[in-house]
């Protein structure tokens, strides 16, 4: 079972930003990479997932949130599932 113990309280608060971002009405996967998309196509589409974040208002958050809660998957507030990881690591 996976722990859920870094995911925030199950309030709306928590997680209303979400209804603000640029993200919200396209489609998840150009955020989220298929099982053997590699190489050019998978830079090609995380560019154009960065692309609707570099225009989000609540990008902030959305990275705040992805670092928190450790997300493995996906593009969240601008960074890559790799990017993030170097955030963390390098934050000790």
């Amino acid at each position: 079972m996976a722990s859920i113990t870094r995911l925030p309280q199950p309030l709306q608060e928590s997680y209303e930003w979400q209804f603000l971002g640029a993200c919200r009405d396209e489609n998840p996967e150009t955020f989220f990479s298929p099982e053997a998309e590699r190489g050019p196509r998978r830079r090609a589409r995380e560019a154009a997932a960065k692309a609707l974040c570099d225009r989000c208002p609540v990008v902030e958050q959305c990275l705040r949130h992805a670092l928190d809660v450790r997300e493995p998957y996906g593009v969240w507030g601008g960074l890559n599932a790799t990017e993030r990881g170097h955030l963390l690591r390098d934050a000790g």
